[in-house]
């Protein structure tokens, strides 16, 4: 029997929306065969029906306004590619679930910020919402939590979420150039927005930890306890240090449960050169589950770009073609738990530490009499040649301790009258 076409609208024809239109054409016959049944493009809403995209949607209903696709009659999937936590965005996406039709998005700040409600949306309105489009682009991430890990505790996630954030951090690395320089490089390539906090101050990867957190722990998501951090302040002596040190600055996004309390946190830290997490490198994203019996698992790839996002919807698009559909988060609604958050105070582990201070006798004396006071022991120190009265350069790191402790402790070091900038910590991971 052959089954009718799977009737689709595509709201956004952005360079994601666009990379969908594409794929589909061009990959008619292959998803054809793949859904067991066809896919075909029905209607489209973009803000510009006269701008030339470079294929053809003369054959396809337009649609002013993308709400409207909610519930048009025609259309047997809406996907959202427009983006954003609100506005038309949202919108579309509620009307669609409440009407029980199936949405297909990449919009991961959408999922981060309303998850919870939308699973509910998609529970009572007996509709699929899917989202592998969402986090970490081309890399079957979602897949992998939601059906290849299911018969595994897992333990903790963490990961390289930004590709932007690892252009920057590896390019510094490879040519000594501060942030910056750096950042404005990435911006003429493309890899960085005109507006770029999004990506270099941890928002995008947070959005992303936030959605991995509740796949991975069985939790709803919990956007709001993500500790963020960006990457503005490292410099290139740190990333130098960090080399010299057998260490390698990353942006990661790590979640975990301790005690029955979630941590979830973006931030750079410092990861050992022989971790497979250190080597992936450029606009290359990478996610790490460590399971009770898998063991641990890294998944790499593209995650961002026309390509590899609409390769994502694309396998989404197969799957509601096949039937196949599993709650938003793995668990019904009913069944996510509301996890408390673990305070970033109680994290335990080693620390890099930066500071500028002006060379003379008894400044790491007295460093190291403040680390001392907060119980926090010193394992090396770099310390670059002699420049009495000069402000120099001083590198320590230490062993494991709290992140309590260590903020008491750098508040007495700001303190010294000797210390003549902030000081840079960063975190050091034992993956």
């Amino acid at each position: 029997m052959t089954l009718p076409p799977l009737r689709i609208a595509l709201a956004g024809l952005g360079t994601v929306g666009g990379g969908v239109a594409r794929l589909l054409a061009g990959q008619e016959r292959l998803l054809a065969l793949r859904a067991g049944r066809p896919l075909q493009l029905v209607a489209v809403s973009a803000r510009d029906r006269r701008k030339d995209r470079g294929f053809p949607l003369d054959s396809v209903a337009w649609f002013d306004d993308p709400v409207a696709l909610a519930t048009a009659p025609g259309i047997d999937v809406v996907v959202e590619l427009i983006g954003g936590s609100e506005g038309p965005a949202r919108r579309l996406v509620e009307a669609a679930l409440a009407a029980g039709r199936p949405v297909i998005s990449a919009n991961k700040a959408l999922i981060a910020h309303h998850g919870a409600s939308l699973g509910r949306l998609a529970h009572e309105g007996g509709a699929t919402l899917a989202y592998e489009a969402a986090v970490a682009g081309g890399i079957p991430i979602i897949k992998m939590l939601r059906e290849g890990l299911v018969g595994n505790e897992v333990k903790r996630i963490y990961g390289i979420l930004n590709g932007t954030c690892n252009y920057i951090l590896t390019t510094m690395r490879e040519s000594g150039r501060e942030f910056a320089e750096v950042l404005a490089e990435a911006q003429k390539l493309g890899y960085a927005e005109a507006d770029p906090a999004f990506d270099v101050d941890g928002i995008d990867a947070a959005h992303k930890l936030a959605i991995l957190a509740a796949l991975a722990f069985g939790c709803e998501v919990d956007l709001g306890h993500v500790h963020v951090e960006g990457i503005r302040h490292v410099g290139a002596q740190d990333i130098a240090y960090a080399e010299e040190l057998g260490l390698r600055v990353k942006l990661i996004g790590l979640a975990q449960l301790i005690d029955g309390a979630l941590e979830q946190r973006v931030g750079p830290c410092l990861v050992p050169l022989e971790a497979p997490i250190a080597t992936v490198e450029g606009v290359f994203n990478a996610v790490v589950a460590e399971g009770d019996f898998v063991g641990t698992v890294m998944a790499e790839g593209r995650g961002a770009g026309a390509g590899p996002t609409a390769s994502a919807v694309a396998a989404d698009l197969v799957d509601l073609a096949r039937g196949r559909a599993l709650p938003p988060f793995a668990l019904s609604a009913a069944q996510l738990r509301r996890l408390p958050a673990r305070s970033l105070e109680a994290r335990r582990g080693a620390y890099y530490l930066r500071l500028m201070v002006v060379d003379r006798p008894g400044v790491i004396a007295d460093v190291a009499a403040s680390l001392r006071d907060e119980d926090i022991s010193m394992e090396s120190m770099i310390q670059r040649g002699r420049a009495p009265g000069e402000v120099v350069s001083v590198v320590m790191t230490t062993h494991d301790t709290t992140e309590a402790a260590m903020r008491r402790a750098l508040a007495r070091i700001a303190a010294l009258k000797a210390v003549v900038a902030e000081p840079r910590p960063i975190r050091i991971e034992s993956f």
